[in-house]
């Protein structure tokens, strides 16, 4: 009878170290998961900065220029210009009978 005590409590005991074992590694898995998505948030953040004002096609970073009254950004190196929506339809005011004015003033369907 005795013999029986010990294989129930063997038993007990490696079923308890089970469940530790899973609850540990449920957690460990949970951590390493918000540590990979710090990382990438992280990773992202760190490109973007890289990125802001630089020219997508070759790399400089941007100037800011005065055009015709309006603020635009330029690359100093192959002289590309970058306007938001607003500066655009504020030249696009200003042109009316060109293609840039059509295509800002045309009837909306």
């Amino acid at each position: 009878m005795p013999d029986e005590k010990d294989r129930l409590g063997d038993k007990l005991r490696q079923k308890e170290k089970a469940e530790e074992d899973r609850f540990f590694a449920e957690r460990d898995k949970a951590l390493i998961e918000k540590l990979r998505r710090e990382k990438s948030t992280s990773d992202l953040e760190q490109i973007r900065e890289l990125a802001r004002m630089r020219c997508p096609k070759c790399g400089e970073r941007l100037t800011t220029v005065q055009h015709l009254g309006v603020t635009v950004e330029e690359c100093p190196s192959c002289h590309g210009m970058w306007l938001d929506k607003g500066e655009l339809q504020t030249l696009a005011g200003r042109e009316r009978d060109s293609w840039l004015g059509r295509f800002f003033h045309r009837p909306k369907q």
